[in-house]
């Protein structure tokens, strides 16, 4: 399940995410992180329309929420992840998976470091 406290949903969050500058590029999807006072970790999307139509952006976000919905039990605790897409072809689920959580590792052990 992906509940409302696993999600970033005010623009405040997104903006203190992104004023740590932290973030590293898998192929298409970058990935922002900033650690987080929760015992888990949130999601946020963040998409411009050059990605695509909006049925397209809406199935990327549907494939990145359901990668994060798969895999935060391997994702590392007390993180705000915000993911942003550069325009590619699509992908996927598997693909969509494997490049998040490879993002997000990279991500983390880069901000920790």
């Amino acid at each position: 399940m992906f509940a409302k406290n696993q999600r970033i949903r005010k623009k405040t969050e997104f903006d203190a995410v992104f004023a740590r500058r932290q973030r590293v590029f898998e192929g298409p999807i970058g990935v922002y992180v900033a650690p987080n006072q929760q015992p888990h970790s949130r999601l946020g999307i963040s998409m411009s329309r050059k990605v695509g139509t909006a049925a397209r952006r809406n199935r990327i976000k549907r494939l990145l929420r359901e990668s994060f919905r798969l895999r935060q039990h391997e994702l590392p605790a007390g993180w705000d992840i915000v993911v942003v897409l550069k325009p590619h072809e699509p992908v996927s689920l598997e693909t969509c998976v494997d490049t998040f959580v490879r993002a997000v590792a990279s991500a983390v052990r880069k901000r920790s470091a």
